[in-house]
C-alpha cells in the first residue's frame, strides 16, 4: 500500500509537469498564432485603405513609420519590416528617434522562406532563461506582388506559468504526504490485524523446546487457514509431548544401563585380586610357621588396598552423580591456587600468578578440585618425558577469572579430541574417565567454560574460564 502510494505520488507528478509543459507551449503557439494573424491582417488593411503612400518597398519604412509602434503594443508583440533582400527598414523594438542595431535577415532564412510552400516560417530560440518564437512571412500589395518580409517576434515569459506550477506541486506534495502519512498509518494497522495471528504462532513455535512442557496455542478469532494451522500445531505438540516422555524413558534407562555396566566393570577389577589372594592365603598359609604373622599382615594390606579401591570408585562414581551445588563465597584465588599445587612434590610444576591478589566468588573446595584434576592429567600426560614442564597460569580477564594448565607431554589425538569431556572416556590404562566430565559440571555450574588446545607430540593447554561474581 505504501510502495502504490509512493509510486502514484511520483507517476503524477511527472505526468503533471509533462502536462504543464505541454499545454505551456501549445498555449504560448496558440496565442502567438491568434496575435500574429491580427497584426497581419492589420498590416494589409494599413496597406489597402489608410496610406497615402505609393504601396512599394522604398515607402514600407515611411507607411509604418509611428503606426508600427501603435500595432506593437496593441498586439505586444515587436515587429520588424526588411526589404526583400533582408536589410532593415522599419522596426518598433527602438523608439521613434533610436537608432536600431539589429541585424539583417540571413541567406539561410531567406532561402528557406522561398522554398516554403507557405511562404511562411518560425524560428525559436532561448536567451537567459527567456524563450523567443519569430515568424517570418511575405508583405504583399493590393496585387499581391511581394514588397517586404515581416518579422513577428514573440517573447515567451513563462514565471508566472512556472510559478503556478510550483504552487501547485507543493500543494499537491503536501496532499500526498498526507495520505502517505494515512498509508503507512493504515498498512501498520491492517498488517498487525492480518498477522496478529501469525505473530502468536511464531512465538510459540519458537519457545517450542523437546525437554520442556510445551503449551497449546488457544485463539478466539482467526481465519479457517490460521485455524488450520493452529490444529496442526496442537496435535504436534501433543506429539511432541509423548515422544519427550518416551525419548527422556529411554535416556535414563539407557544411562542406568551404562552406569551399571561401568559399576560392575570397575568393581570387578578389585575383586579378582582380592579373591586369587584369599585362594592363595588358604592354600599356604600354616598356622605354624614362624612368618605366619607376617604373611598375614601381609594378606591383610593386600586386602584394604583393594578395598580403598573399591571404596574411592564408589566416591567416585557418587561424586559424579551429585549435581555441584553453587556454593559462593569470597575467596582469594591466588592463595587457593597454590594450596592446591602444594600437594604435588614435583618440581617442574611451575606456577606463575599475573597479580598478587585475585578475588572471586567461587567454592574453595571446587575450585582446588579442578586445579589438581587438571595437574594430575598433566603429570599422566608428562610422565614418559626427559623434562617434563607443567605451568599453571592465574590472571583476570574483565569480569572473569582465567586459570590455564599447560603441559608438554604427549598431547591429544585428534580423533579423540571431541571425547575428551565425555563421561567413561579415558586414554590412560586406568581410571574411569571421570575425572574431566566431573569438573566440567562444575564450571558449568558457575556458568563458566573450560577449553583445551592441543598437539601431538608438543602438549597440552587447558583453560578456565569462571565469572568472579
Amino acid at each position: 500500500m505504501i510502495l502504490l502510494v509512493l509510486l502514484a505520488s511520483v507517476l503524477i507528478l511527472v505526468v503533471t509537469v509533462y502536462q504543464y509543459d505541454e499545454q505551456t507551449k501549445d498555449y504560448n503557439i496558440q496565442r502567438f498564432e491568434r496575435k500574429e494573424a491580427t497584426t497581419k491582417q492589420t498590416i494589409e488593411l494599413e496597406l489597402k485603405n489608410k496610406t497615402s503612400y505609393p504601396v512599394n518597398t522604398e515607402n514600407l519604412a515611411k507607411i509604418f513609420k509611428e503606426r508600427i509602434y501603435e500595432i506593437s503594443s496593441i498586439n505586444k508583440l515587436n515587429i520588424s519590416i526588411f526589404d526583400l533582400e533582408g536589410k532593415l527598414l522599419k522596426s518598433s523594438i527602438a523608439a521613434a528617434f533610436e537608432k536600431v542595431n539589429i541585424e539583417p535577415v540571413s541567406e539561410a532564412i531567406l532561402k528557406e522562406l522561398a522554398q516554403n510552400s507557405n511562404h511562411k516560417i518560425l524560428k525559436s530560440r532561448e536567451e537567459k532563461g527567456i524563450g523567443y518564437q519569430s515568424s517570418f512571412s511575405y508583405i504583399n500589395d493590393s496585387k499581391f506582388k511581394r514588397i517586404g518580409i515581416l518579422e513577428l517576434q514573440f517573447t515567451q515569459d513563462n514565471s508566472e506559468i512556472e510559478k503556478e506550477l510550483r504552487e501547485f506541486i507543493s500543494r499537491l506534495g503536501l496532499v500526498y504526504l498526507l495520505m502517505f502519512i494515512i498509508a503507512i498509518a493504515i498498512a501498520y494497522f491492517l498488517s498487525s490485524y492480518i498477522t496478529r495471528s501469525i505473530k502468536t504462532i511464531s512465538d510459540k513455535m519458537e519457545q517450542t523446546r523437546l525437554n520442556k512442557r510445551n503449551e497449546k496455542i488457544i485463539l478466539n478469532t482467526a481465519s479457517t487457514e490460521i485455524e488450520i494451522l493452529v490444529d496442526a500445531y496442537n496435535n504436534m505438540i501433543d506429539e511432541l509431548g509423548e515422544s519427550a516422555a518416551k525419548l527422556a524413558r529411554s535416556e535414563r534407562e539407557q544411562a542406568w544401563r551404562e552406569m551399571a555396566k561401568q559399576v560392575a566393570h570397575e568393581i570387578k577389577n578389585p575383586l579378582t585380586p582380592m579373591r586369587l589372594t584369599v585362594q592363595s592365603f588358604e592354600r599356604r598359609f600354616n598356622p605354624q610357621d614362624e612368618k605366619a604373622k607376617d604373611k598375614l599382615t601381609e594378606f591383610s594390606q593386600t586386602l584394604i588396598q583393594q578395598i580403598d579401591v573399591m571404596s574411592s570408585i564408589a566416591s567416585a562414581f557418587s561424586d559424579f552423580a551429585k549435581m555441584p551445588t553453587q556454593k559462593k563465597e569470597k575467596i582469594e584465588t591466588i592463595s587457593v591456587v597454590k594450596f592446591a599445587l602444594d600437594i604435588f612434590n614435583e618440581n617442574y610444576i611451575k606456577y606463575h600468578p599475573q597479580e598478587k591478589e585475585l578475588y572471586a566468588n567461587l567454592d574453595k573446595t571446587q575450585l582446588i578440585r579442578i586445579v589438581t584434576n587438571l595437574v594430575k592429567n598433566a603429570i599422566q600426560a608428562t610422565d614418559k618425558e626427559e623434562n617434563p614442564f607443567i605451568e599453571v597460569k592465574v590472571l583476570s580477564e574483565e569480569k572473569n577469572l582465567k586459570i590455564s594448565v599447560s603441559d608438554n607431554g604427549k598431547g591429544i589425538a585428534d580423533n579423540v579430541k571431541d571425547l575428551i569431556f565425555e563421561p567413561k572416556f579415558t586414554t590412560k590404562t586406568s581410571g574411569m574417565g571421570l575425572g574431566l566430565a566431573m569438573i566440567k559440571n562444575i564450571i558449568e555450574a558457575y556458568e563458566g567454560s573450560i577449553s583445551f588446545t592441543s598437539e601431538e607430540g608438543i602438549g597440552t593447554v587447558f583453560t578456565v574460564i569462571l565469572p568472579k561474581t
